[in-house]
């Protein structure tokens, strides 16, 4: 790892930024800077980008001092914009949002060197995501890891019959109205016992209750939108 390791903590509780500097300051090497806001912290890393850059930011995705002034309204916002401007600086998410379908769509879309829950973090998990970020690899939080592991488990799982139950079954009051509707991939209609069976095992598969319940986990799960 380089000598001195720059980093930025951005967080719009200050609270929260104390308690993650208070882990920090037991890894030897770092220099931390802070802000409160996604465009402060976007106009410090830009300053300094010539000068004295830093290597790392550690971003919350949700800011409630944003408004309508604001040019960056979120830590996805702030990674897109540093994307934008091709910066050289590793990133990493530091958050409570730990629903499927948010962390999925982070990864997925911002590829973040990191993903880790506030709730969750100490010096050691940090000090690991620091090296691991600055030897290009990802760390995410165990936590964080066993849900994509099980989302790319499920997405495995799923064909396109599947997806096409999940997506009408809210549209339908009784299972029956289903028959007539979800198709196979020949064009063919699936009969109504076929479907029934289909919705079992979903329900197995997801560990849902009912299909009410099977319908929300597989928004959870990011499988339906």
């Amino acid at each position: 790892m380089p000598e001195r390791i720059k980093i930025l903590l951005v967080d719009d509780h200050q609270l929260i930024i104390e308690g993650i500097l208070s882990y920090l300051k037991d890894i030897d090497g770092l220099e931390i800077e802070t802000a409160n806001s996604c465009d402060d912290a976007f106009s410090i890393i830009k300053a300094k980008l010539n000068t004295d850059p830093f290597q790392i930011v550690f971003t919350d995705l949700s800011f409630d001092n944003t408004n309508l002034n604001s040019s960056i309204n979120g830590g996805e916002d702030l990674i897109n914009a540093i994307k934008k401007e091709n910066i050289a600086i590793k990133f990493g998410v530091i958050t409570g949002h730990s629903e499927t379908n948010r962390v999925y769509n982070v990864i997925h879309n911002l590829n973040p060197s990191a993903y880790i829950l506030k709730g969750k973090c100490n010096t050691s998990e940090l000090n690991f995501a620091i090296q691991k970020m600055l030897n290009n690899e990802v760390f995410y939080t165990h936590e964080i890891h066993q849900k994509l592991l099980k989302r790319a488990m499920i997405e495995i799982q799923m064909d396109e019959i599947a997806i096409q139950i999940l997506k009408e079954l809210p549209k339908h009051p009784k299972i029956s109205n289903l028959e007539g509707v979800i198709k196979k991939a020949d064009g063919n209609l699936l009969k109504i016992r076929t479907i029934e069976n289909k919705l079992a095992k979903l329900r197995v598969d997801l560990n849902a209750n009912n299909n009410t319940d099977l319908v929300l986990k597989a928004k959870e799960l990011g499988i339906l939108d």
